[in-house]
């Protein structure tokens, strides 16, 4: 068993094999995953884990470089000011949520939490450590 860090296989294994700009979607419970797009669901009841839980601990693990809102989180207040608060140091781009839907058929994973607030999603852009 891992002493620390990461313990769930599934997202551990996905973070051993980025590479410079793969994606990974953090959502909600409600946000849809396209097919083809591998699930990783992580909710246990509404609100656990929480969007910033499970955020929190995937910038512990992985270089982010930039990172994909939909413009509608702006509406969930508290989960918009953490964000800006804990990525103020990456590049942040904004679309339309249905943009934003669109945009998850690129990425590598969606892990699903339990977060039950509106637009509570975000694509981190893998950086590189060098």
């Amino acid at each position: 068993m891992k002493r620390r860090g990461m313990l769930n296989s599934h997202i551990s294994k996905v973070l051993a094999d980025l590479g410079h700009t793969d994606q990974i979607v953090i959502a909600d419970a409600g946000l849809p995953v396209p097919d083809g797009v591998k699930k990783i669901d992580l909710a246990l009841k509404p609100g656990q884990p929480a969007f910033t839980d499970v955020v929190n601990e995937l910038l512990n693990e992985m270089v982010v470089e930039r990172v994909t809102l939909a413009k509608e989180i702006e509406g969930n207040q508290k989960v918009y000011d953490w964000l800006k608060g804990k990525l103020q140091d990456t590049e942040q781009d904004y679309v339309d949520h249905e943009v934003f839907k669109e945009k998850t058929k690129q990425a590598k994973v969606v892990i699903r939490t339990g977060e039950t607030t509106p637009y509570a999603n975000c694509i981190l852009h893998s950086g590189v450590i060098f």
